[in-house]
């Protein structure tokens, strides 16, 4: 019972199951069952945990476990990693955007005034920032690849960790008083920085989802009684679905506390300052990574597996190719596509299989799995194209209003200050709520859901820029308008009625980016796990090079067509993807429950034959 009574106990409050019940022994029918006794020795599970039947996985309300201190000491990591990047990138739009203040030499803007440096107008900030978000989520894949091949997981963060460093140093190298002053240094530091920063950003990105979740080990399903006598499901599923909440609330309490911080401190003091912070903090990083390094469960890197899956596939495609592409696509959509290549459906057909075929049939059931988990991912750059806009866009729109003594760009806190009130919320009422009314919420309603939510909220943005062009004295020139003595002239909006829009957008990460990292997790090939992550993550990099193609929107007089556009590809999308997925959305049991595959190496295949 050790593994199951987890060291976790921060969280006690939030479990539906109580912490030390002792578990039903099994029954006489259960007790004779291959077919449990198959999964209890799967999971590697003490005596006396209990599987559910048929009737009890539809009739029993189901619950997630604890979570291990582990995955913690992780998030913690996550949390640092967070609060620099964010801290960091908050005040990119000001350091591009707009012109260093009259006799400034940090580029604060003091009481009255928006901080600047750069002075390189609206759409250049969107430009450079947008790169930056496509650089971070491009480099992923390369984590991913070094991680799952060669290094592992924990190795390849720290790696990560020391990159990233060396791009905070140079980043604050491009504000210091001396240099900023001097455009032609300040952009080529901070572009540097930029490429550094996410390169380690990506690396560090494809490994720690995965790293923090594997904390957790249960895979199967399993019955308890809690305090109250009730008979209920523990199901990891729901579990991985928990740490991925609580992982999601330490990354916007390290945003949060950073774009807060770092937005005064740009004001008041100065860019270097907003960039010196968060590297300080971000030194915690390694500390929490070395002191935990005897806690958290290593993955090993695995070899090849990449070349090996893409191997099965173009196994499993031959002769099914065609130039009609309708029949290409009915083909390679086929039932048969994946089970015909199956070890023991070749060696049925063949006499024999390939000596690279080194893997059994579940890995196979796996990889088809991780397929499908990547195949609705690619509907994600229009959700992260909507989400981008909290970036740059809104940021800009901010400052076109009345924000009073608050900076502009401090509005963008209310995201992260919005899902760390919302996601206890979500976990502790909306959620359990639902499950005890029978409501399924599953994996692909929260990602639909998203969509949507996301959609509104660009939908707020559009009102909101509407009355801003209609109440400004240059109308829709609003970002340009300026008095006899050159002094901005502000919309007399309150830059709160922003509000909507960035609450709206955290309900849309609650629901489709935390799934995501959550459907990440859960559906790829144990082995590849760093692979499907950034393959997700890699959305985020389409979506910014979309973002590209929509830079000329990112300005007036088109603001209001930017936020109408971003909002109507958002819902219709919605629509598109959930009749898409809502076959695959009725096998979520099924695919949440598969047997573990495994992958040995050619001579292990030569050997088996």
């Amino acid at each position: 019972m050790a593994g199951l009574q987890t060291d976790a106990t921060a969280l006690a409050a939030v479990s539906d199951v109580a912490p030390n019940e002792k578990h039903d022994h099994y029954d006489e029918k259960r007790s004779s069952s291959s077919e449990h006794e198959h999964e209890h020795e799967l999971d590697g599970i003490h005596d006396g945990l209990i599987f559910p039947t048929d009737e009890e996985r539809a009739t029993l309300r189901r619950v997630p476990d604890r979570l291990p201190w582990a995955a913690y000491l992780i998030a913690t990591v996550e949390l640092a990693e967070r609060f620099s990047f964010y801290g960091s990138s908050v005040v990119f739009t000001n350091f591009i955007q707009q012109p260093l203040p009259h006799g400034s030499h940090t580029g604060a803007g003091f009481a009255k005034g928006v901080s600047g440096a750069l002075g390189m107008g609206q759409r250049a900030s969107t430009g450079l920032t947008t790169f930056y978000q496509f650089w971070c989520y491009v480099t992923p894949l390369l984590g991913a690849y070094i991680a799952d091949t060669y290094w592992g997981r924990y190795k390849t963060v720290c790696v990560a960790v020391v990159i990233a460093l060396i791009g905070h140093i140079i980043l604050i190298v491009a504000a210091i008083p001396g240099v900023i002053e001097h455009q032609n240094g300040s952009v080529a530091a901070f572009s540097i920085a930029l490429l550094v920063m996410g390169f380690g950003t990506g690396l560090f990105k494809a490994n720690i989802s995965p790293l923090v979740a594997e904390q957790y080990k249960r895979t199967k399903l399993f019955v308890q009684t809690t305090s109250s006598g009730e008979r209920v499901i523990v199901d990891p599923a729901l579990t991985i679905a928990r740490v991925y909440m609580y992982f999601y609330l330490f990354i916007n309490l390290g945003a949060l506390i950073g774009q807060i911080g770092m937005t005064y401190s740009e004001r008041y003091v100065g860019f270097y300052l907003a960039y010196t912070l968060p590297t300080v903090v971000f030194l915690l990083c390694p500390i929490v990574l070395y002191v935990g390094r005897n806690r958290y469960t290593h993955s090993p890197p695995t070899g090849s597996i990449l070349a090996t899956s893409m191997r099965l596939i173009r196994f499993a495609a031959r002769g099914r190719w065609s130039l009609n592409p309708v029949t290409c696509a009915r083909r390679l959509r086929a039932p048969g596509f994946w089970d015909d290549a199956k070890p023991s459906a070749v060696v049925k057909r063949d006499g024999e299989k390939p000596k690279w075929m080194t893997f059994d049939d579940q890995w196979v059931d796996e990889v088809r799995r991780g397929f499908a988990a990547c195949a609705v991912f690619c509907w994600f750059p229009i959700y992260w194209l909507t989400y981008n806009q909290l970036n740059n866009n809104l940021t800009s729109q901010a400052a076109t209003m009345d924000f009073g003594s608050v900076p502009n760009d401090v509005l963008s806190n209310l995201d992260p200050f919005a899902l760390i009130i919302f996601i206890p919320i979500c976990d502790l009422l909306i959620y359990p709520a639902l499950r005890r009314y029978g409501i399924r919420f599953t994996q692909l309603k929260r990602i639909t859901a998203g969509f949507v939510t996301g959609s509104a909220a660009m939908i707020w943005a559009a009102v909101v820029q509407h009355y801003i062009y209609k109440t400004n004295p240059c109308g829709d020139r609003a970002a340009t308008c300026v008095d006899a003595n050159g002094v901005q002239i502000m919309s007399p909006l309150n830059v709160w009625i922003q509000t909507g829009s960035y609450v709206l957008i955290a309900f849309s990460e609650i629901f489709a980016s935390i799934t995501g990292l959550e459907y990440a997790f859960t559906k790829a090939p144990t082995n590849m796990r760093s692979l499907v992550m950034s393959v997700f993550l890699f959305m985020s990099a389409v979506a910014s090079a979309l973002g590209e193609a929509f830079v000329s929107l990112s300005a007036d007089p088109l603001l209001v067509w930017n936020y109408g556009v971003m909002g109507v590809l958002a819902g219709v999308t919605a629509v598109i993807l959930w009749f898409s997925v809502r076959n695959l959305d009725a096998k979520e049991d099924e695919l949440n429950n598969l047997a573990e595959g495994h992958v040995g190496t050619e001579h292990d295949a030569h050997d088996s034959r």
